[in-house]
C-alpha cells in the first residue's frame, strides 16, 4: 500500500469515528434534549436524505472534472459546519438547515474518497483496498458510537455539543490529511480522468443509462441497499421490537453483533471472494441473507423463550454483516471497473445517490415490520432471493475480468487477449 493510499484510508477512518460519535444520538438529540418531538428529529432524518438527493447528481461531474481531492476537501467543510452548527442549534430551522449541510458534506465524500481509492490502486489490489475502507469505517463507527455513548447525558444539553464538536474536527482532520495526499499523475485506472471535455459533459448521465451492465448493476445496488442497510435502524428494528419483543439493550446488542461479524469476518472472506466471480458472489450474499430473514422470522414467531428470540436476532445481524462484508471487496471495484474513459466519478456518484434512494424509502417497512410481521419477513425473503437471481442476471453482461479480475495476471486470459477473445466477451455470451 503506497502513502496516498494509507492516508485516504487513515482519513477515511478518522472521519467515521467522527460520525460514529453522533448518529446512534441524533434522534434523542432533538427529539428530547432540544425538545422538539419526533416529528422534528424525523425532518432531521428526511433533511439528510434530501441533501443527498440533491447534491449527488451534480458530484460526478465535478469529480471528473476537477479531480477528487478539492471535492473531498469542501465535502469535508461544509459537513465540519454543519455538525458544528447542529450541534449548537436549539430550533427547528436551524437544526434543518444544518442537517441539510452535514447531509450533502457526508454524501459528496462518499464518491470522491471512492474515486482517490481507484485512482490510487491498480485492478489487482482494488478488491483488497475497498475491503480496508469498509472494515475501517465500520470500526471507526463502532469505536466511536461506544466512545459516545459514555460521554452523552440527556440532561446535559452540552455534552451532546461535544460529540458534534468532535465530529466537525474529524471532518477538518480528514480535509487536512486529504490536502497532504499526493495523488498519482495519471491514475491507475485508465479510465479514471477523461482526455477531453467531451468525456465530462452534460451527456455522461445519458451514456450511463445506456450502458446495461451498470444500469443492472444500480438496479441491483438499490434492492441491496433497501433490504439490507434500508430496514436496519427501521422495519428491521420494528418488527423485533413490536413482534419479536426485543427489547432496546437487545437491539443495541443486534447492531454490535453486526459490526462485529463485520470487522472479525472481513479479511477471513476476503481470501475467500476475491478470486471468484463476482456476480457468484452477490448471489450467495442474496442466500445467507434469505437464511437471515428466516431466522428474524422465527424469532417473531412466539414458540420460544424470549432468550431464543433474541438469540435469533442477534444471529440475523451478524449475518447480514457476514454478507456486507463479502459485498466491500465486490460492489465498489465493480463499479470502477465497468466506468468507461473520465467517468469514473460520474459513476460512483451514480452508485452512491442509489444507495441514499434506497436509504430514504427503507422507514416503508416499518408499517408492514410492525403490523404485519410474518408478512414483512415474507417479502423480505423473497427479496434476497431476487438478489440471488439479478446478480446472475448482471453476471451475463460482464467481461471475463470484470466478473473475475484475478484472471487479470492468468496466462489462460493474456493468451485470450492475444486471440481478441476471452477478455472482452461477456461470460456465457
Amino acid at each position: 500500500m503506497g502513502a496516498a493510499m494509507r492516508r485516504i484510508q487513515a482519513g477515511n477512518a478518522l472521519t467515521a469515528f467522527g460520525i460514529g460519535f453522533t448518529v446512534p444520538f441524533l434522534y434523542i438529540y432533538v427529539a428530547q434534549v432540544r425538545s422538539l418531538g419526533s416529528m422534528a428529529a424525523t425532518s432531521a432524518f428526511v433533511a439528510f436524505a434530501v441533501s443527498a438527493l440533491v447534491a449527488l447528481p451534480l458530484t460526478g461531474r465535478v469529480i471528473d472534472r476537477r479531480g477528487p481531492v478539492p471535492v473531498v476537501i469542501g465535502a469535508a467543510v461544509a459537513a465540519s459546519a454543519g455538525a458544528l452548527s447542529l450541534g449548537l442549534s436549539t430550533g427547528i430551522v436551524p437544526i434543518l438547515l444544518s442537517a441539510l449541510a452535514l447531509g450533502a458534506g457526508q454524501a459528496v465524500m462518499q464518491p470522491a474518497l471512492a474515486t482517490m481509492i481507484v485512482w490510487c490502486s491498480t485492478p489487482a489490489t482494488r478488491t483488497r483496498a475497498f475491503a480496508l475502507q469498509f472494515f475501517m469505517q465500520n470500526l471507526g463507527l463502532g469505536i466511536g458510537g461506544l466512545i459516545g455513548g459514555q460521554i452523552v447525558d440527556e440532561s446535559r444539553p452540552a455534552s451532546f455539543t461535544l460529540l458534534f464538536g468532535i465530529e466537525a474536527v474529524m471532518f477538518l482532520v480528514l480535509a487536512g490529511v486529504i490536502l497532504t495526499v499526493r495523488m498519482p499523475h495519471a491514475p491507475s485506472i485508465k479510465d479514471a480522468v477523461p482526455r477531453d471535455a467531451s468525456q465530462a459533459g452534460g451527456s455522461a448521465w445519458k451514456r450511463l443509462l445506456e450502458h446495461k451492465a451498470m444500469v443492472k448493476l444500480l438496479v441491483l445496488g438499490f434492492v441491496i441497499f433497501f433490504a439490507c442497510y434500508g430496514q436496519f435502524e427501521s422495519g428491521l428494528a420494528a418488527f423485533g421490537t413490536e413482534a419479536a419483543g426485543i427489547s432496546p439493550s437487545t437491539l443495541g446488542f443486534a447492531l454490535a453483533a453486526n459490526t462485529g461479524a463485520i470487522v472479525v469476518a472481513q479479511f477471513v472472506v476476503l481470501k475467500l471472494v476475491e478470486k471468484r466471480r463476482r456476480s457468484r458472489v452477490i448471489a450467495l450474499v442474496g442466500l445467507i441473507w434469505t437464511v437471515a430473514w428466516i431466522i428474524a422470522g422465527f424469532s417473531g414467531l412466539g414458540h420460544g423463550s424470549a432468550m431464543m428470540a433474541a438469540a435469533a436476532f442477534i444471529t440475523t445481524y451478524a449475518l447480514f454483516g457476514i454478507g456486507e462484508a463479502m459485498l466491500s471487496p465486490t460492489l465498489a471495484p465493480l463499479v470502477a471497473d465497468l466506468a468507461p474513459e473520465g467517468s469514473v466519478g460520474q459513476y460512483n456518484s451514480a452508485f452512491a445517490l442509489v444507495k441514499q434512494m434506497a436509504l430514504a424509502l427503507g422507514p416503508l417497512g416499518v408499517p408492514l415490520g410492525a403490523g404485519v410481521p410474518m408478512l414483512y419477513i415474507g417479502v423480505f425473503v423473497t427479496v434476497s432471493l431476487g438478489i440471488a437471481w439479478l446478480a446472475l442476471r448482471l453476471g451475463k453482461q460482464l467481461s471475463a475480468v470484470q466478473d473475475k479480475p484475478s484472471l487479470l495476471g492468468s496466462r489462460v486470459v493474456a493468451q485470450g487477449a492475444k486471440a481478441g477473445s476471452e477478455v472482452g466477451e461477456p461470460v456465457g455470451a
